[in-house]
């Protein structure tokens, strides 16, 4: 067992010294498949694919937990709704993510959030649609991004959005979703 855990943990032989030195730039393509949660009687079932810009912001290289760095996230979103009033989504988002380094570890588990604002197709004369096309748009997330080598990760979490037009119209029903989200990103 001990033979297939340590290698995910594990980069190399060493203390718990080593410095904490992630990378200034990252590119990330991701996708997810989110499902509508809370109050929505559309049931609605979104697909997500980001391509996001992170710029290193931050280090923390303290001995304990907290240990790692910020990024500041451009994200550019393109959603198609495959079940719900609305046929797409398209946005983009302003935000932050916390990366948590363990020396040593090829796993980074990290927490993420953002702002934004976006378009979507809507259908104001049909119940639990969006009133109005545009929508503002919040992002969270949490999971583990698996270090491959110096330049390349995938990662693995769950997402968090949701959509609303800020209460312009009324009604306003918005969408919460949730759902899993799978990504590779570049590092330079």
């Amino acid at each position: 067992m001990a033979l297939f855990v340590r290698p995910l943990f594990a980069d190399a032989e060493g203390t718990a010294t080593e410095t904490l030195n992630p990378p200034r730039f990252e590119v990330a393509a991701q996708s997810g498949y989110l499902l509508g949660v809370f109050e929505n009687p559309n049931s609605y079932e979104i697909g997500t694919e980001f391509i996001s810009g992170r710029i290193r912001w931050g280090v923390n290289d303290s001995d304990n937990w907290t240990r790692g760095y910020n990024q500041f996230c451009l994200t550019l979103m393109a959603e198609p709704i495959f079940r719900g009033v609305e046929n797409h989504y398209f946005g983009v988002n302003f935000g932050g993510r916390y990366n948590f380094v363990r020396p040593y570890w090829r796993l980074v588990p990290y927490i993420s959030g953002g702002l934004g604002l976006g378009w979507i197709d809507s259908h104001p004369d049909m119940r639990g649609s969006q009133g109005q096309d545009f929508t503002f748009n919040i992002l969270t997330g949490i999971g583990v991004s698996y270090e491959i080598d110096k330049r390349w990760k995938v990662d693995a979490g769950v997402l968090y959005q949701h959509l609303s037009n800020g209460g312009q119209t009324d009604p306003n029903p918005s969408l919460n979703l949730i759902g899993p989200q799978i990504g590779v990103t570049y590092s330079f």
